[in-house]
This record gives C-alpha cells, sequence and structure tokens, in this order.
C-alpha cells in the first residue's frame, strides 16, 4: 500500500461551522480553543452512531492510493470513497510490468502462467498484417480470446494507483472499521492517514474515548 499526494481542504472552516447551530452571528472569525474543543466533543459523541460527526463531512481529501484488486474490491463498498481516476488494466493490462505489479503475497507459478499469454498477445499482436480477410478475423477471434483470459486471470495481488476523493467522516468510518483489518495493506491506510492528515489522529481518539463513557 502507498499513499501519496494527499491534499485536505476545509478543515478549520468546517470546524468553526461545527458551531453554527448555536450562534445568531455567524461573521467571519479565525479559530478559537473553543471550535477545536466542541468539534472533538462532537465526533466523542458520535461513538456508535457518527450522528454528531456531520462537521467532518466538510473536510475533504484527495489523495492518490495504491492497492491490490483485493482490498479494492472492498475498498468500493464505501459511498463517499469516490473515483477520480485510476489505472486501467482493461487499457493496458499486457502493457504493465506484470511481476513488478503483483505483491508478495502472489504464487510465482501464477505469475508465469499468466505473463505467458501476455507474451503470446504481445507477440501475435506484432505479426503483419495478412491480406486474406479471414485470416485477419481469425487473428482478431484469437487476440480478443486471448486478451480476456488474461483479464481473468490477473491475480488479486495485481496493484493499481487511483486518485480519490472523499471526507474526514468517511475516513474516520473506514478506520474504525479497518485499522486492525486482516489485510495489512488496509491497517497500512489507516496508520498513514494518521500519520498524514491533520488532526486524523485526535479525531479517532476522540471517537474511541466516547466509547468509555
Amino acid at each position: 500500500m502507498i499513499l501519496s499526494n494527499v491534499k485536505v481542504y476545509d478543515l478549520i472552516e468546517s470546524m468553526i461551522a461545527s458551531g453554527y447551530a448555536m450562534r445568531t452571528d455567524i461573521g467571519n472569525r479565525e479559530l478559537e480553543e473553543n471550535d477545536r474543543t466542541r468539534g472533538l466533543k462532537l465526533v466523542k459523541a458520535s461513538y456508535g452512531n457518527g450522528s454528531h460527526a456531520q462537521w467532518l463531512t466538510g473536510v475533504r481529501v484527495n489523495f492518490d492510493v495504491t492497492f491490490s484488486n483485493k482490498a479494492w474490491v472492498e475498498a468500493e463498498r464505501y459511498r463517499f470513497l469516490e473515483f477520480v481516476t485510476s489505472q486501467s488494466t482493461m487499457h493496458r493490462i499486457t502493457r504493465f510490468d506484470l511481476k513488478g505489479q503483483c505483491n508478495e503475497y502472489v504464487d510465482a507459478r501464477i505469475i508465469d502462467i499468466v505473463q505467458e499469454k501476455i507474451d503470446e498477445y504481445n507477440r501475435l499482436s506484432k505479426l503483419p498484417e495478412d491480406n486474406s480477410p479471414k485470416i485477419q478475423q481469425k487473428r482478431k477471434e484469437i487476440l480478443n480470446k486471448l486478451y480476456l483470459e488474461i483479464l481473468y486471470n490477473i491475480p488479486a495481488g495485481f496493484k493499481i494507483t487511483a486518485r480519490l476523493t472523499t471526507n474526514y467522516r468517511c475516513l474516520l468510518n473506514i478506520y474504525i472499521q479497518r485499522y486492525n483489518h486482516r489485510l495489512p495493506e488496509w491497517r497500512e491506510f489507516c496508520n498513514e492517514l494518521l500519520l498524514n492528515l491533520p488532526m486524523f489522529k485526535e479525531i479517532v481518539d476522540a471517537y474511541f474515548e466516547g466509547g468509555k463513557r
């Protein structure tokens, strides 16, 4: 798992806005200590339901992350974890360095099988064009079938990088569910959130503190 190019927006503004419900005069002002205290208190009160931590929705986060296919399948369950764009096996599977894209848990025999299919696809693709329409059609059918065999045999440990956009509320939910997950890359992702995102560790600590009441 690799997390990079992290950008965070509106943390201060959203924390200040967490107090709007109790204000009659909004105005423009700087962050004060009571804003920080209130924001964390609301997170603490949201333990088990998340309802009081609405201000976290306003803290937008964009980042690149490299996950295995197995982790991506699980990541797609989060409604507010949205793809900006990603690498594509559909378009570029025969161009990747297959061995370099697979994590350490992929059996070398599987890599060899898929690589053999990729090599054959690339070899056939480079053959000179034939004047016979029937031969051309047959060649096309073979290449299409071979490409599908490659796509459907890519291992779950194949890694792809995507850029995502989300918010602190969604990331807190991910952290709560996956900080001790069986997949090591989820644990790594959660640890990187604590290291890379401003105030995120304090928010996580406040949430779990709510469970000790």
